[in-house]
């Protein structure tokens, strides 16, 4: 069965974008995007809310058309356009390549979604995953903790999103660690 993996960048302060939706402090270098590009190639679909989504549409779609642009970029713009991706937005009429626009996140459709064939699927933007959060549908945690400090922003776990009205905790299990050259952590759980 394939598995929901919320996949992310935080600094190490637990943001995942500084004021104004800023994400300018990231790491990501030919080493880490690499990485990226490995993971997302065995990837069976990706699930994005509309921001995430428009976000990485505005620059993905044609990123290899640059012809300076590096081969690390060039290969995750094809998988982009290729791999299947779902898009939750209640607002949202239409997604291109290769996505389909559902309005709310029902637990029984992404059951459904996990029995189907195929490779695990990737879980990327804050709101999605913290409609995913409250239906309790993330599998496996691959976050990629940034050495820098932002002091505020968006957090990756806003606290109304991750506590539990009875107070279980819920504990995970570390799967994978990774240290990459740039200072950028893997951290990989699984529940």
């Amino acid at each position: 069965m394939r598995k929901i993996v919320l996949w992310m960048s935080v600094s190490l302060d637990g943001y995942i974008e500084g004021r104004d939706a800023d994400i300018s402090w990231h790491r990501v270098d030919d080493e880490l995007h690499r990485h990226f590009n490995e993971t997302a190639a065995a990837m069976g679909g990706m699930l994005h809310g509309r921001v995430m989504y428009e976000l990485m549409a505005a620059y993905w779609p044609t990123a290899d058309a640059d012809p300076e642009a590096p081969p690390v970029i060039a290969e995750f713009a094809r998988l982009w356009r290729e791999i299947p991706k779902i898009v939750y937005s209640r607002t949202l009429e239409r997604a291109d390549w290769n996505a389909t626009v559902v309005r709310e996140v029902v637990p029984e459709e992404v059951q459904a979604l996990k029995e189907q064939p195929g490779g695990d699927l990737c879980l990327g933007g804050a709101d999605i995953a913290a409609a995913f959060l409250r239906h309790d549908l993330i599998d496996e945690f691959r976050v990629y903790v940034h050495p820098v400090l932002i002091g505020s922003g968006r957090p990756l776990f806003p606290q109304a999103e991750t506590a539990d009205p009875a107070g279980t905790l819920k504990s995970l299990r570390l799967i994978e660690t990774r240290t990459f050259g740039n200072g950028v952590v893997l951290l990989h759980y699984e529940r």
